[in-house]
């Protein structure tokens, strides 16, 4: 039987390797295609894959496991569960792989992309633009069609003309942006507070007008400290909640 691929990471020594590795897999197997085989490779596969040892990877598998997205049989292997949960809490924790994995794992529209000024709210972030690439996105839960969230990215132009509005379809902007363009990602920071509806956010996320929202705003930087993009997401309030974790080390 062939066995599913999952994507390539460099691992981050600063963090534990069992999280970016588990965190890694599952952006891998929230975004496979539905074509893509359902059994993974064997846990010695996997560490050779990842470059750890058998021991990290069967940390990282328990935490799949766990939460629900695959299932382990003895001496017939592991499976990803094809009817998996996808609406689990979004995690801001520590590695891109990380951001991958929560925006991972729901059906998306590509309501419009283009051209557009920067907004006054994001111009401090953009000082040598007055025009970024925008892309608006709707995403849905998988199995209901109900819609979870609608993004909005402004992107630095030189990195948009290499962006395919398809690949946008198929996976988040983070991982277009490092493993589709070869962005040099060095940090992402996240900021998350209340709001309620505005109009358009209501309509989209067919939710009463005024209601609570989550607003997320992610920045991403490159090594020297330039931002490439900014994420401006709204969560519908009763679908998401935030878990922030910190490793006192």
């Amino acid at each position: 039987m062939t066995s599913f691929a999952p994507d390539s990471i460099v691992l981050n020594r600063k963090l534990p390797l069992w999280y970016q590795v588990s965190q890694s897999l599952r952006a891998s197997i929230l975004g496979r295609s539905p074509h893509d085989p359902l059994r993974l490779p064997t846990e010695e596969q996997l560490a050779g894959h990842y470059g750890v040892s058998v021991l990290t990877m069967r940390q990282a598998l328990k935490e799949l496991e766990d939460e629900g997205l695959i299932t382990r049989h003895r001496r017939r292997g592991t499976f990803i569960e094809p009817d998996a949960l996808r609406g689990a809490p979004v995690r801001l924790l520590g590695s891109v792989d990380a951001i991958v994995a929560q925006q991972s794992g729901m059906t998306t529209e590509l309501l419009g992309h283009g051209p557009a000024p920067v907004p006054s709210a994001l111009a401090a972030y953009f000082p040598d633009l007055t025009e970024t690439a925008a892309y608006h996105r709707l995403r849905a839960d998988e199995k209901t069609g109900e819609p979870t969230n609608h993004a909005r990215n402004h992107v630095r132009p030189e990195l948009a003309e290499r962006i395919d509005p398809q690949d946008l379809v198929r996976w988040p902007m983070t991982k277009v942006l490092r493993d589709v363009v070869g962005a040099d990602i060095s940090r992402i920071t996240d900021t998350v507070e209340a709001r309620l509806a505005d109009p358009e956010t209501a309509r989209l996320l067919r939710v009463p007008l005024l209601s609570p929202i989550l607003h997320y705003t992610g920045v991403t930087y490159d090594s020297a400290g330039k931002v490439l993009d900014v994420a401006v997401i709204h969560y519908r309030g009763d679908r998401f909640s935030f878990t922030v974790t910190l490793d006192a080390h």
